[in-house]
C-alpha cells in the first residue's frame, strides 16, 4: 500500500513540474526540459530517503528494500522521460 502511495505522489510532483515547466516556457524556452531535470534529481533525493527509512526505521534489509527502490524511482521516472520526449 505505501508503495502505490509513493508511486502517485511522485505521479503528482510530476504533474506539478510539467505544469510549471509549461506555464514558464514562453518566458524561458529551456523551462521544460529544467522542470523534467529538476523533478528526476529531487525523486531520486525522495526515493532514496524512503529507502533509508525502509532499512534503517522498519527494519528491511537493502536486498528487500532494493526492489521497490527500483519501481518506486523507475516508474515515474520513466514517465517523466516519456512525457518529455513525447513534447507533452
Amino acid at each position: 500500500m505505501r508503495t502505490g502511495l509513493i508511486i502517485v505522489a511522485g505521479l503528482l510532483l510530476l504533474a506539478a513540474g510539467t505544469i510549471l515547466g509549461r506555464l514558464f516556457a514562453p518566458n524561458f524556452p529551456n523551462a521544460p526540459y529544467q522542470s523534467t531535470v529538476g523533478f528526476i534529481l529531487l525523486w531520486i533525493v525522495i526515493c532514496s530517503f524512503n529507502m533509508w527509512v525502509g532499512v534503517s526505521k522498519a527494519g528491511y534489509a537493502v536486498a528487500e528494500e532494493l526492489p521497490v527502490f527500483a519501481l518506486v524511482l523507475l516508474v515515474p521516472t520513466a514517465l517523466a522521460v516519456m512525457v518529455r520526449w513525447r513534447g507533452l
